[in-house]
């Protein structure tokens, strides 16, 4: 549905009705501040406001749907895709002063919070608990738990414990008829209705803004151990992540960084001899192992044995070494963490995608990836959680320069189709966004697609809800 031009005069009166004057604003450094998120992309919104309660948001949405007005829902604006960029303007909506935690019950393991809790605030106060919240984003530090529901965020400890999806109970969320939903349980089985939590989730605020949520929690485990393996090449190291996955002592987490990210690191790291690179290394596997003390010696030597392979043959480590004590797996972690704002400092419009492949054909992916970097003269750097198959791809590019941001889009376009050649997926954990919406009439076919229309309609009857984001528009 066409949305139409908007009043923002008689909006910003109606809105002083209903906010305080200092949580919203029409002035243009604010609707320009607001107009951009961790992607490439940038436009202002016309209005921005900072509800503080549900009843609140589901206010703005009430209002913006009198007025046709489109609505984006924000958190802290970490994302990649564009998915919290106003494309069309409008309102956005931010969540990051909805901050509270409303009930905590250990006994249960559960927690129930606001959407705008940073996601390290979140775990500082279940951790004092004996508790964690398995999703812990690279930027756990920034992001929010609503953002992180949005766009399905996982990070490492996925391998192990599953996505955003999969530690989520229920959620409360204002759709965009302005109505009041209530999805899922506070208990850990539930079959009742549809799953409209996991539909939820994952939607990017084109069905509705979340608002409150309930956490499954899991105990912290009794120790850590963090292997830090050195490959000659992606090849090797990929190999070793199937033959890890593929047997019963499964690592809580398997990130690997290659050849040029090593690169990088040597170059750029304030510490390198924390990760102590061999100077033949192309590949590192960082994997961890949780869980009961007295059990974690049976687990590494399995893993051990999974990562060495044949120990005589080409593709054995070159190095292996195991980090104890807490201090040292904070410090591989960081190193490792650090790589994503490094990349952002030498190349600051890189393209940032996050694909995935079933494991076994990390290989295969890998290897297109390095022929498609040297057909088109570009550098990639490749990293991510392996045992999910998830690569976060890194086109070095400076989109500026129309050779290279031409360069940067025909590799992406091989990527993709291999990608899907290979039975992956585009996106794994950073959302589809603005940034590609395009791409995805090649994974969902029409009669899907048209399914998702249709739910997406009775969400958001008016079109209201982020527009532009997450479904291609419809061409028939």
């Amino acid at each position: 549905m066409r949305l139409i031009a908007p009043d923002i005069q008689a909006i910003a009166q109606e809105l002083g009705t209903l906010l305080p004057a200092h949580r919203f604003s029409i002035e243009p450094s604010t609707c320009w501040a607001y107009g951009m998120d961790n992607s490439r992309l940038h436009h202002p919104a016309h209005i921005v406001a900072f509800p503080e309660h549900h009843e609140e948001v589901r206010t703005l949405v009430q209002l913006a749907r009198r007025y046709r007005l489109p609505i984006t829902p924000r958190g802290r604006g970490t994302g990649t895709a564009g998915g919290s960029v106003p494309l069309q303007g409008g309102m956005v909506v931010v969540l990051d002063r909805m901050n509270q935690v409303l009930e905590f019950r250990p006994e249960d393991r559960l927690i129930r919070v606001q959407s705008g809790l940073i996601n390290r605030e979140l775990q500082q106060v279940v951790n004092a608990a004996g508790f964690f919240w398995p999703p812990d984003p690279t930027s756990q530090a920034l992001c929010t738990i609503g953002g992180n529901l949005g766009c399905n965020a996982a990070g490492p400890h996925a391998v192990k414990y599953g996505t955003t999806r999969d530690n989520v109970l229920g959620l409360v969320a204002v759709a965009g008829t302005g109505e009041t939903l209530i999805a899922g349980t506070q208990t850990t089985k539930g079959v009742v209705g549809y799953d409209l939590t996991r539909l939820m989730i994952g939607s990017e605020g084109t069905l509705g803004i979340i608002t409150e949520m309930t956490l499954k929690l899991t105990p912290l485990p009794d120790a850590v151990r963090l292997m830090r393996i050195f490959y000659r090449d992606m090849h090797a190291a990929s190999l070793a992540v199937s033959r890890l996955m593929n047997q019963p002592a499964t690592p809580s987490a398997i990130e690997f960084i290659d050849g040029n990210a090593l690169n990088l690191m040597r170059q750029y790291s304030k510490n390198p001899e924390t990760l102590a690179i061999p100077a033949q290394a192309g590949a590192l596997l960082l994997i961890e192992i949780d869980g009961l003390a007295e059990s974690l010696s049976g687990q590494i030597e399995k893993i051990r044995a999974a990562a060495t392979g044949h120990a005589a043959s080409d593709t054995a480590p070159l190095a292996l070494s195991i980090a104890q004590s807490a201090s040292e797996i904070a410090a591989l972690w960081a190193a490792r963490k650090a790589l994503s704002p490094t990349l952002r400092h030498i190349a600051p419009k890189k393209i940032n995608e996050d694909v995935v492949v079933p494991v076994s054909r990390i290989p295969a992916l890998i290897a297109a990836i390095d022929a498609s970097a040297a057909k088109h003269a570009i550098k990639i750097v490749n990293f991510g959680h392996a045992g999910n198959g998830n690569i976060h791809v890194n086109l070095l590019i400076d989109p500026q320069d129309p050779s290279q941001l031409a360069a940067g889009d025909a590799a992406l376009a091989e990527i993709f189709t291999t990608v899907l050649a290979l039975n992956g997926t585009l996106s794994g954990e950073h959302g589809v966004g603005a940034v590609k919406r395009e791409y995805i009439r090649a994974e969902i076919d029409p009669v899907s697609l048209a399914l998702m229309r249709g739910i997406k309609a009775v969400f958001d009857p008016d079109g209201i809800m982020n527009p532009q984001k997450k479904l291609p528009d419809d061409t028939q």
